[in-house]
């Protein structure tokens, strides 16, 4: 409780641009950033070339550079979810670029009850997934990227996106469900 109530208090002070709240903050939440980027990371091949510590130390100096209205640390984590998204979708565009094609990692929704039959799908078709569910429902899009990039559980994601947990609960099983015929067409 008392690492909550330090985590919205930096995000406070840094919202009156207390620069000093930032670097402040970094240890504070950096165990539970890297709990999220661990769980990101775990469906990705062997080998993978973007590793969590990495992948933490990039959203957070993304995160520093917005200079965002964080009201608490849910809000907070939740745009880390969605920074970690973008780096890894922008990190297997590259790997993919970089192959001509070729090589595009896959990842798994295991840790967020898999959408796909066989539990394992490319962050680039999930990407695009998540994007046409955006603009069919934004927020069951927003429920599954805070679910599966974010850790987040049910209660904190009704809390970040403004509904119910029970709204929330219909939106993961729907999405899931649209999701998993989406990817396995």
């Amino acid at each position: 409780m008392s690492d909550t109530l330090d985590i919205t208090a930096h995000l406070h002070a840094a919202r009156r641009g207390d620069a000093a709240a930032l670097d402040a903050l970094f240890p504070i939440v950096y165990d539970e950033l890297k709990r999220v980027a661990r769980r990101a990371l775990a469906g990705e091949r062997a080998g993978h070339t973007l590793q969590a510590t990495a992948l933490v130390h990039e959203a957070y100096l993304r995160l520093a550079a917005q200079h965002a209205d964080w009201s608490d640390r849910r809000y907070f984590f939740g745009i880390a979810a969605a920074m970690m998204r973008r780096i890894l979708v922008n990190h297997a565009r590259d790997r993919a670029a970089d192959k001509r094609g070729g090589g595009v990692m896959a990842t798994t929704l295991s840790a967020a009850d898999a959408v796909a039959a066989n539990g394992e799908l490319d962050v680039l078709e999930l990407h695009a997934a998540l994007e046409t569910l955006a603009k069919l429902d934004e927020r069951q899009a927003r429920v599954v990227e805070l679910k599966f990039f974010g850790g987040l559980e049910i209660d904190d994601i009704a809390e970040v996106v403004g509904v119910s947990s029970a709204t929330v609960r219909r939106d993961w099983a729907m999405a899931r469900m649209w999701l998993g015929r989406e990817l396995a067409a």
